[in-house]
């Protein structure tokens, strides 16, 4: 099921780590995509569907730098045809020694309208795209071509990415602490859920600065939090 506008746009307005907690309730303590960090320092943030690249140990005779005049090379072909508002996800075996691309593979992606890429490897020309203003995670910068040792083998698969499982249609989402992986079945209860776990975290937060003690407030376990809650949610109008 297609990732819908209204569950988008929830997801923009809430945290990895809250979506970490949700899914930990649920079970999931692997969604978090290891080691990866955002280019730009003011990077919009990320949502979108997964779809997938598969990197493997490159074999020298069948990755030599011509493999790049076909065009239906998998990682020429993942950039051309990731959809708009989906997210190239590439698992680059946590292998940074080389490439998983650069500014000019990234910058097609956002011209296409592709909705950001993540990768477990590294990016060359990593200034370059952290300037673009267009979400992009990775490792650390990388300036080897990918060729040298990442053979580009499958498209739209499922991958693991930083130590994390990525099915196609997953929903990512990233943000200054990191990249998350919502299991697609589950995105819209998890989105519903953040937000309100949003709110709530807001008011504790506004709570503690002015001098409460998190004792029965965070968790929620004198019976008053939840009115007093309640209270600053119709004041605020959340």
């Amino acid at each position: 099921m297609p990732l819908n506008a209204q569950t988008r746009d929830k997801l923009k307005t809430v945290s990895t780590a809250t979506v970490a907690t949700a899914l930990y309730k649920r079970g999931f303590r692997n969604q978090a995509i290891q080691d990866v960090h955002p280019l730009g320092p003011n990077q919009p943030v990320l949502v979108g569907e997964a779809y997938t690249l598969r990197y493997m140990p490159a074999r020298e005779d069948l990755n030599p730098i011509t493999v790049f005049r076909d065009p239906s090379h998998p990682q020429r072909k993942a950039v051309e045809e990731c959809p708009p508002g989906a997210v190239l996800v590439m698992d680059s075996r946590k292998d940074a020694r080389a490439a998983s691309a650069g500014s000019i593979l990234v910058t097609r992606l956002m011209q296409r309208g592709v909705a950001g890429v993540v990768t477990d490897g590294g990016f060359r020309d990593s200034v370059e795209i952290g300037q673009l203003g267009f979400p992009a995670y990775h490792h650390r910068p990388s300036a080897p071509t990918n060729l040298t040792l990442h053979q580009a083998i499958d498209i739209n698969v499922p991958i693991g990415c930083g130590d994390a499982p990525v099915f196609p249609g997953d929903v990512i989402l990233g943000d200054s602490d990191g990249v998350i992986v919502i299991p697609a079945h589950l995105a819209d209860e998890i989105a519903s859920e953040a937000v309100e776990m949003t709110a709530f975290e807001d008011f504790v937060t506004e709570q503690v600065r002015k001098g409460r003690s998190i004792r029965g407030l965070y968790p929620a376990t004198d019976d008053q939090t939840m009115v007093d809650f309640a209270a600053w949610r119709k004041a605020a109008g959340r």
